[in-house]
């Protein structure tokens, strides 16, 4: 498995999937600090370009930093940074998921001339600022109401949004995830266990990581065009909050995926890499 070395001496590990010519998309997880693993080959994306997928610090096969302070979201640019210097990439096309996309915008803000294309998949809205209601949340979940796991999930979901929720409810919520809950998206949810790295999340978006405003304002006149993919019945990243988001950037272009939860690419991958993939072409 190749590697790196960040600035900072911390060993950091990328996976390569798909043809290996040409510019590869850089692919960064969420979770936040998640194994990207996860990510698989994203549908089926790894067909049409080559993939590198990077496991930040202290997760998937990357070392543990000998600083854990180094986990906050806003010093985790410099190891992108690092990777592109790696690859000997000029510019990058980026593609991140949910949390990671707070770090993709970042490293973004910072380095905006290094970005030839951006997408931002299911995306955290923290590193901007736009607030996601409790009413936001469960408007979007009762899209599943006809589901039979919905009553169980939907008290739990209760439960966690008015400040009372435990391991088993965070848990019951799992089908709120997926556009299906069917034995794929099951299995998906079980390979997730122990792949978090729970004391690096905690730090990821700490006190300082975050400027919205100076982030909102770095992409007054960002050059790149920008893809935002929302799931339709995506409760995390519900798609009012993601249109939003798609106003921050002069050429964005934002795409709800009918029937797709948080995963998009597990939901219906023929759909998810069609729009990817020439987005990115």
């Amino acid at each position: 498995m190749p590697t790196f070395s960040a600035h900072d001496g911390t060993e950091l590990a990328y996976h390569e999937l798909g043809d290996g010519d040409g510019r590869p998309v850089v692919c960064l997880p969420g979770g936040p600090m998640q194994d990207s693993a996860y990510l698989g080959d994203l549908g089926g994306l790894a067909a049409h370009r080559g993939l590198v997928l990077l496991d930040l610090r202290g997760t998937g096969r990357s070392a543990v930093p000998g600083d854990s302070s180094s986990y906050r979201c806003d010093r985790l640019v410099d190891d992108v940074e690092a990777l592109r210097e790696h690859l000997g990439l000029d510019t990058l096309d980026l593609l991140a998921h949910s949390g990671g996309t707070n770090l993709a915008a970042l490293y973004a803000a910072r380095h905006p001339k290094r970005i030839a294309r951006l997408a931002l998949i299911t995306p955290s809205v923290q590193a901007f600022g736009i607030t996601i209601t409790a009413d936001d949340r469960q408007e979007a979940a009762r899209l599943r109401e006809g589901e039979p796991w919905f009553p169980e999930a939907f008290a739990a979901l209760e439960e966690i949004v008015a400040g009372r929720g435990t391991a088993d409810s965070f848990g019951a919520i799992a089908p709120f995830w997926y556009g299906r809950w069917d034995a794929a998206a099951q299995a998906h949810r079980a390979a997730e266990d122990g792949r978090r790295n729970g004391e690096a999340a905690a730090v990821y978006g700490s006190d300082g990581a975050f400027d919205p405003a100076a982030t909102r304002a770095a992409f007054a006149d960002f050059p790149a065009p920008v893809l935002l993919i929302a799931g339709e019945v995506d409760l995390n990243s519900p798609p009012g909050a993601i249109a939003e988001l798609a106003e921050v950037f002069p050429r964005a272009e934002l795409v709800v995926q009918p029937g797709a939860g948080h995963f998009p690419w597990l939901d219906d991958p023929e759909l998810f890499v069609a729009g990817a993939a020439s987005f990115l072409a």
